[in-house]
């Protein structure tokens, strides 16, 4: 995870050097034998994943911003292999071939192809604020502990971590569609149950200026009514 963490962050310090239409900002994936890397990128958060067919192997994330001489300081919120990571801040700069994605770190190279552009009315970095409970809606105010969702274009992904203490309490994510009213995941991998990949839920959706209303039924048929708030 260590090299991972090192390749990422030579990844990241890209958009030092880029105009915003030449950004990495999309989802990106790597593949090492039976391994998937899938590493999403907004304008202000990333996350990167490792998993299996059928098995969760590891996760971090945080946020980004620019910085001078092709640099950009990356600070990790969560890392399941290491919370000792969470909080730290570092500088790291660039590493780029013929438009193609590649990072390298600690004799180790990795190239990434791109899957989405990171456009799309979802895209972007949410928070859960709402969530209905015996048919009230009951607001989750801004804490250490947060559930967030990270969507590109066609690619979700929703941790639940605490920014304090280093915890992590679960993750999931894989592929989204959102047409006519309809949000629609799949799931390519599942910290808290891995028999659940490759499931697919829908959910009614609509979004209104920076709310995120979603609702319908959970993975075990439980109903849910959340709000969600686009976050920086």
């Amino acid at each position: 995870m260590k090299t991972l963490s090192v390749m990422l962050a030579l990844c990241f310090s890209l958009l030092g050097k880029l105009t915003a239409q030449q950004a990495p900002i999309g989802a990106w994936k790597s593949t090492n034998g039976d391994v998937t890397s899938i590493l999403l990128i907004t304008p202000t958060w990333f996350t990167v994943t490792d998993y299996k067919e059928k098995e969760f192997l590891s996760s971090y994330g945080g946020t980004w911003k620019g910085g001078e001489n092709g640099e950009v300081t990356i600070t990790t919120y969560y890392n399941t292999s290491d919370k000792s990571q969470v909080g730290q801040t570092s500088n790291v700069p660039i590493s780029m071939d013929n438009g193609r994605l590649t990072t390298s770190g600690g004799g180790v190279s990795q190239e990434w192809t791109k899957i989405d552009d990171g456009e799309g009315p979802l895209a972007g970095n949410w928070r859960i604020t709402s969530r209905e409970q015996d048919g009230k809606m009951n607001s989750i105010p801004l804490a250490a502990r947060r559930t967030l969702k990270i969507l590109t274009g066609t690619r979700f992904q929703w941790v639940a971590i605490n920014t304090e203490t280093g915890e992590f309490f679960g993750s999931g994510g894989g592929t989204y569609t959102f047409k006519d009213g309809t949000y629609t995941e799949k799931l390519e991998f599942f910290s808290r149950d891995n028999s659940r990949v490759g499931a697919s839920l829908s959910f009614k959706g609509k979004v209104e200026g920076d709310n995120w209303d979603h609702s319908g039924l959970s993975s075990k048929g439980d109903p849910i009514h959340e709000i969600w708030t686009r976050t920086e």
